[in-house]
């Protein structure tokens, strides 16, 4: 059954992968010493790692290697089914395929309007810098945030840890966070299309 509105729910794994990296180390320190699982990608796998925070690269959850310089890493089924399970629904899918669930996905995107800003900026590098994998991460885990919390925001990382000391957050939170992703995906989308059109 679905929990009440009230109920708190807990993390119990996390996937980070940021290309804005400030708070990042601190953040994942907090959710490691609350016994968080770690799970993450390239640059923000190095940047823990490297801190001695103790994490899991995704390559090594899905069983492929990051590929084509990065284009392709989280876009997978051990991922995505981990995020888009329903708690409720889905438990003997997830025993059943091996996936592990994911409770909090924290990801910001490539920086394309900072890209496109510069004044060297070619098409071409404006393309490399539109981000695919995170606006999917962001878009599963805030569709699916009766169960997980998108964190989009590093400013939002202390607030997060706060409330999973607590003991976790609760649907309204959740439901205003998937809302802070939504209209940060979409903001990003509208910034691509603009580009793209004075390009044409």
């Amino acid at each position: 059954m679905r929990s009440s509105p009230d109920t708190l729910v807990a993390v119990k794994r996390a996937l980070l992968s940021v290309s804005d990296k400030t708070g990042v180390v601190a953040f994942g320190q907090a959710l490691e010493g609350m016994g968080v699982e770690l799970v993450s990608t390239g640059g923000t796998f190095a940047a823990l790692s490297d801190a001695g925070v103790p994490v899991t690269e995704v390559a090594s959850v899905t069983g492929s290697p990051e590929m084509m310089d990065g284009r392709v890493k989280t876009l997978h089924p051990m991922i995505h089914g981990g995020i888009l399970a329903r708690r409720d629904m889905d438990a003997d899918t997830l025993t059943r395929h091996g996936i592990v669930g994911i409770d909090l996905v924290a990801v910001n995107l490539y920086p394309f309007e900072a890209t496109v800003a510069r004044p060297d900026c070619t098409l071409e590098l404006a393309v490399e810098n539109i981000d695919v994998g995170g606006p999917a991460l962001l878009r599963a885990a805030s569709k699916n945030h009766r169960d997980v919390l998108p964190v989009v925001d590093p400013a939002d990382y202390p607030d997060v840890v706060g409330r999973l000391k607590e003991g976790g957050t609760a649907l309204d939170y959740r439901l205003r966070m998937a809302a802070k992703a939504f209209r940060h995906t979409a903001a990003y989308d509208a910034a691509i299309v603009a580009y793209l059109e004075k390009s044409l």
